[in-house]
């Protein structure tokens, strides 16, 4: 068996160091600078930076969000999962997806559960960040409510995934975010690690070592 390292300290040193040595950071405005390490080192490609959109004010209003004690919406209980409590100040974060009325109300409006899941947000969309990292429909249905009139959440993270749908519905995010503040992967990539990801540099920035 190689060698290898053992030091959590060490690992994350290296990493944060190869991502800042490999990475061009110079189009994203220095407020993003730890969002966008955050993200390349939950997906191993420094190449993303070139594929994020974002809008100069989301570092600001979504860390100010968090810090307000806003909610974070999130649309699958994986970036929950990843989003560090002990970054947080009592905020809740809620996931819908498997909200017992989910999937009936999917059945109701002929859409996908995730989709559906943005009705149970309403009672909470309000100055809370959204944290999209898997479905597409779920990003597309929050502007449909966005566009019938519902409260703005404070920032939009979108990043969902995948072939059918995800690039198409980040590039309606960046092309019209209804003026909210918001940040995403435009193409195919994404995924709920850095959805979760993005929560936490909001939250926190980067570990204090690495900052």
């Amino acid at each position: 068996m190689k060698d290898y390292e053992k030091s959590p300290s060490a690992i994350y040193a290296q990493s944060f160091a190869t991502v800042r040595a490999e990475a061009d950071f110079s189009r994203l405005p220095k407020g993003l600078h730890p969002a966008a390490i955050r993200l390349i080192h939950a997906c191993g490609m420094v190449d993303i930076v070139d594929d994020l959109a974002f809008s100069h004010d989301v570092h600001m209003a979504a860390s100010g969000a968090i810090a307000s004690g806003a909610p974070i919406l999130c649309d699958v209980e994986m970036v929950g999962a990843g989003v560090i409590r002990r970054y947080l100040d009592g905020n809740e974060v809620i996931v819908t997806l498997n909200d017992s009325r989910t999937a009936g109300l999917a059945k109701d409006i002929g859409t996908t559960r995730s989709a559906a899941a943005v009705e149970l947000w309403r009672d909470h969309i309000e100055g809370a960040v959204v944290a999209i990292g898997n479905a597409p429909t779920t990003l597309f249905h929050l502007l449909e409510k966005l566009d019938e009139g519902w409260p703005k959440p404070a920032a939009i993270l979108g990043f969902p995934v995948g072939f059918v749908g995800a690039a198409e519905s980040k590039a309606e995010l960046s092309a019209n975010p209804r003026g909210i503040p918001f940040l995403s992967l435009q193409g195919r990539r994404g995924g709920s690690a850095m959805a979760s990801a993005a929560v936490n540099a909001m939250a926190v920035g980067l570990p204090e070592e690495q900052k």
